[in-house]
């Protein structure tokens, strides 16, 4: 879905709509499963922030960005809360700032 959404018309393709809605779909089951374990801990591995959670970091920060999927997330109450807790860390700022 990123190469598609983000990249295909940059390389002079056009994007498979097909490909992006079939992404959208498979994405969303991640996230209604990554909903049922977020609403029993505050982060993806327990109570803590680990490389689970940090690893999401660069995908999500396109998904709702640029991608304009932010939809996906926000319509995930536990999702939704757990993206604005490790979107607003320090430390993803301070990255953020040099792009």
């Amino acid at each position: 879905m990123t190469v598609q959404l983000l990249f295909a018309s940059k390389l002079g393709l056009s994007v498979d709509e097909k490909l992006v809605k079939k992404s959208e779909e498979m994405l969303g089951k991640v996230l209604d499963v990554y909903e049922e374990r977020l609403s029993k801990s505050n982060y993806l591995a327990g109570d803590f922030f680990s490389l689970a959670d940090l690893s999401h970091l660069p995908f999500t920060q396109y998904l709702v960005g640029p991608m304009e999927k932010e939809y996906m997330i926000r319509d995930r109450k536990h999702v939704s809360a757990w993206w604005d807790d490790i979107s607003n860390r320090p430390s993803w700022k301070k990255v953020l700032e040099l792009y």
